[in-house]
């Protein structure tokens, strides 16, 4: 089940989203600090998988809205449970309130060796923009920037609309028929 930062206990969702980065990420982790910072942050829109019989914290992911784009801050869930479309599920909430909120794109930075990520976001749309040297530290692992439009950005006026299936069959519009 996904729920926002704001249906969850706090220091619950932080202790555990804390651990899934020690898991997931090792010297790379966020630390508690500055996971309790980027939740405190403007504009973040944080989601979070709970398990509904036990009520633990399978995975996480978020998003910074600056007015016009999406910046996908971090997603993660927990090896025992990866590979059975949580990550998926949370991505395509995130894309749908970053819609809501008004973003025209969403931006992310992946590791280039992250295959099951960059094959997700490209599930979703996004796609590579360019590359950056040493991106991740302290490995020195360089990362992909991905992009993938939300909405459709007009550039004069839209004569049709079509729709398209995003990652598990919630509606988008792409901009076919706009003038270019």
């Amino acid at each position: 089940m996904l729920v926002g930062l704001h249906d969850i206990d706090r220091d619950r969702a932080i202790a555990a989203f804390a651990a899934l980065e020690r898991e997931l990420f090792g010297k790379g982790a966020w630390s508690e600090n500055a996971i309790r910072q980027e939740l405190d942050a403007p504009a973040r829109t944080y989601v979070f998988d709970v398990d509904e019989p036990d009520g633990s914290i399978r995975g996480y992911a978020g998003f910074w809205y600056d007015g016009d784009d999406a910046e996908l801050m971090t997603i993660g869930v927990s090896k025992d449970h990866q590979r059975q479309g949580i990550a998926a599920a949370m991505l395509d909430r995130l894309l749908h309130d970053a819609e809501l909120q008004g973003a025209r794109r969403m931006l992310l930075e992946v590791r280039v060796d992250n295959a099951p990520a960059i094959a997700l976001y490209r599930r979703f749309g996004f796609s590579i923009m360019g590359r950056r040297k040493r991106y991740y530290q302290p490995e020195g692992i360089d990362a992909y920037t991905m992009s993938a439009d939300i909405r459709p950005h007009v550039m004069g006026f839209q004569t049709t609309q079509t729709t398209q299936t995003r990652g598990n069959d919630q509606d988008i519009h792409d901009n076919e028929g706009a003038a270019q």
